[in-house]
């Protein structure tokens, strides 16, 4: 091994393969699993965050209905406690990628997402919700020439439109906020982005639905839907669930309805999180603006400072398992790991001497274009929101609103966007889904190498209105 290589994988040698954010001392203590039969007016499958704001809205929406939520682990383990703690407004992945593919709706996409973003925040302090939520934003910043004529574009597009908030930043003016020779820009969105602890908003959550009489049953895994007279059953392990509407919140997990599964796939997203910084190595950085920071390349990188000033640094790899099996082997990957360290101290190199306490990985839901979709099934009884592409911490209180909106047959705000009624056009089977993929992969690398230059299959994944990302 290389002297630098060696230097990278000293800094990982006393991290632990656990996700930093559940191992915080107020993880609550699991409830018992579901034995026998339940009967409900409304079944949640998933303990996420789009089952949690599922189980919530639906409370808050009608006090008096039956509400059961069941978790085939425990609340929050999965993507909902692993991810970086991004909570964006943007319900499309983006402005560029909603401008792309819903043009005429943009507009009130964006003014959805900001009143979501806005709604999070007042359930945070509403109900009192400790996950250390901090409005601070999110700066996207270019690491190449080419990026920083992408960013311009983005800020002159957004100017156009009428969408506020956004600040372009040169050279100096980003490294006056986080301070790393890689960076050439910026560009900042002040209102749409808040950071949090993601595990501990799942679990302030399940406290509010707990209190507001949500029955929720942990370690009961949803193993079949069924029709039950007017109504659905759902088997578990030890019992079952009638129910007489059912929101599947399972996100990358292999749908109970069986022919929406081909619209996903599972892309693996893996962390590091470092030790606290001294108060020397946080002024070699500044970041006294706390905001979150993304790269803009292709295979891009996300990171933001934590409440007790830890960096999380994550993302660049997106890792597919061939079948699109999702597995626990999967959220480790030491290779992944040693990558990233050397990126961290490409991008930090003051920060040298540092090390990491923490580094996991985890399944995320994509779809073929990068946001979520919705749709019902048996005869409308059924309804599901997949697809969240990285972007469900914010993103996932829209889609609970929506599954509530379709269960009720309402044709409201929600239900009448482009974005909710059409489907993405779903990854093809083994082994083209695999084939497909690398390509992709492979094309995006080379594009981050040459100027951002997208081939002739990258342009063809264009028109199409295909994609593949973390």
């Amino acid at each position: 091994m290389a002297p630098a290589a060696m230097t990278f994988a000293s800094s990982l040698s006393d991290a632990q393969p656990v996700p930093f954010w559940l191992e915080d001392p107020g993880k609550p203590a699991p409830l018992p699993a579901l034995t026998g039969d339940e009967q409900t007016d409304l079944l949640v499958v998933g303990g996420g965050y789009s089952g949690l704001w599922t189980a919530l809205l639906a409370k808050e929406r009608d006090p008096l209905r039956d509400v059961v939520l069941i978790e085939g682990r425990e609340v929050g383990w999965a993507a909902s406690g692993r991810n970086g703690g991004f909570c964006a407004a943007s319900l499309t992945h983006g402005l560029a990628n909603g401008l792309a593919r819903w043009p005429d709706d943009m507009a009130r996409l964006e003014e959805l997402g900001a009143r979501n973003l806005d709604a999070i925040e007042d359930a945070v302090a509403r109900h009192g919700i400790d996950c250390d939520f901090e409005r601070t934003g999110e700066i996207d910043v270019a690491t190449e020439p080419h990026q920083l004529d992408e960013l311009r574009e983005t800020h002159e597009e957004a100017g156009r439109l009428g969408f506020g908030g956004l600040e372009l930043l040169d050279r100096d003016a980003v490294r006056a906020e986080v301070d790393s020779p890689t960076f050439l820009g910026g560009l900042w969105d002040r209102e749409g982005v808040a950071m949090l602890h993601p595990a501990k908003l799942a679990w302030g959550l399940k406290r509010v639905c707990l209190g507001l009489g949500v029955r929720i049953y942990e370690n009961t895994r949803a193993l079949g839907l069924s029709s039950a007279g007017a109504g659905m059953a759902v088997r578990t392990s030890y019992g079952r669930v009638i129910a007489r509407r059912v929101a599947l919140g399972t996100n990358v997990f292999p749908s109970l309805v069986k022919r929406i599964r081909p619209y996903t796939v599972p892309v693996y997203d893996y962390a590091l999180m470092t030790e606290p910084l001294s108060p020397e190595q946080r002024a070699a950085i500044g970041w006294r603006n706390r905001q979150g920071l993304g790269d803009s390349a292709n295979q891009f990188h996300y990171f933001r400072i934590t409440a007790d000033d830890r960096i999380l640094w994550g993302g660049y790899d997106a890792i597919y398992p061939f079948g699109g099996k999702v597995s626990a082997e999967m959220d480790h990957r030491p290779e992944t790991y040693l990558k990233l360290a050397g990126q961290f101290f490409e991008c930090f190199p003051q920060l040298e001497g540092l090390r990491f306490t923490h580094a996991w990985g985890g399944a995320i839901d994509t779809c073929s274009r990068f946001s979520a979709f919705f749709g019902t099934a048996h005869g409308g009884r059924v309804a599901y929101a997949a697809g969240y592409t990285g972007l469900g911490v914010g993103a996932t209180r829209f889609g609970a609103d929506v599954m509530l909106d379709l269960l009720a047959g309402e044709r409201t705000e929600r239900t009448g966007l482009e974005m909710v009624r059409r489907k993405p056009l779903p990854f093809p089977p083994e082994p083209v889904a695999w084939a497909g993929i690398g390509i992709t992969k492979w094309s995006l690398a080379r594009a981050d190498a040459h100027g951002g230059r997208r081939n002739l299959w990258l342009r063809t994944m264009d028109r199409l209105g295909l994609g593949f990302d973390s």
